[in-house]
């Protein structure tokens, strides 16, 4: 992709990710890499040119029709094991639920905006920079790769743990309400599970939620292999959209069978 094709869909002006050597490219990483020290999470607003949300949008709702739909109760790591079979106490004991379409990579038109920036070298490197994972890859899976997500009102994600340690994404169409990113910074570390914290999270006592922008074409970078997530129910008459932009640390990454079947069927 050319520096102008990639300024048709991104605001370089802003945003200079085709010239990191530069002043700017080198103030832009420095904010994020900050950020994501310091919080596990950076979303950058106005990544998107407004013709090239429209037209995201507009590509992702003519295949919504090809989307598979998941709803699932689950625990906040996505373990699988019957809670019942954990003991008292435990706050893997407590389910949440997540309801939620999407159409993978081989059926979004080629054509669109946000895939071809997932596409991207000028992409690439930037995320690798900012997130300091150098290699970095695009994911090597036909359907895992790049994915469009779509929230219907109602539809939710539910409280988690991410197993990948990081995850890059771009809100397109943001719902009338609810359908809020909220976040708890670095909740858990290596040497700490913390129980107690996740507990009071899934109960709604923790103090320390936080909200990531929900303004469309925002270009978010988020580690959430620590820091649990969520996305609240969304309301009113109009879909929560996103991309989703997987990355990895090796060549030839793939999805694993299991989620096939969850997320594909």
């Amino acid at each position: 992709m050319t520096t102008h094709d990639l300024a048709a869909i991104v605001d370089l002006e802003r945003y200079p990710i085709h010239d990191l050597e530069s002043e700017a490219g080198q103030a832009l990483l420095a904010r994020v890499r900050g950020e994501l020290r310091e919080v596990g999470a950076c979303d950058l607003r106005g990544f998107l040119r407004e013709e090239a949300i429209d037209a995201s949008v507009a590509s992702a709702l003519a295949v919504r029709d090809q989307a598979f739909r998941t709803q699932s109760g689950h625990d906040i790591e996505f373990s699988g094991v019957d809670p019942a079979t954990r003991a008292e106490g435990d706050p893997l004991r407590v389910q949440v639920r997540s309801a939620k379409e999407g159409t993978a990579y081989d059926r979004v038109p080629a054509d669109n905006p946000a895939r071809l920036l997932y596409e991207s070298d000028a992409l690439l490197r930037f995320v690798g920079a900012a997130l300091e994972v150098e290699p970095i890859y695009r994911q090597d899976d036909p359907l895992g790769a790049f994915n469009l997500m779509y929230y219907a009102p109602g539809d939710e994600l539910g409280w988690h743990f991410d197993n990948s340690h990081f995850v890059v994404t771009v809100l397109l169409q943001a719902p009338a309400a609810g359908g809020t990113f909220e976040f708890v910074p670095m909740l858990r570390t290596e040497d700490d599970r913390n129980d107690a914290g996740v507990a009071s999270l899934l109960a709604g006592t923790y103090p320390g939620v936080r909200t990531m922008s929900g303004e469309p074409g925002t270009l978010a970078l988020f580690r959430g292999h620590w820091s649990p997530h969520r996305v609240t129910p969304v309301e009113g008459d109009r879909d929560r959209v996103n991309a989703v932009l997987s990355f990895a640390n090796r060549p030839g990454a793939h999805l694993s069978a299991e989620a096939y079947r969850l997320f594909y069927g």
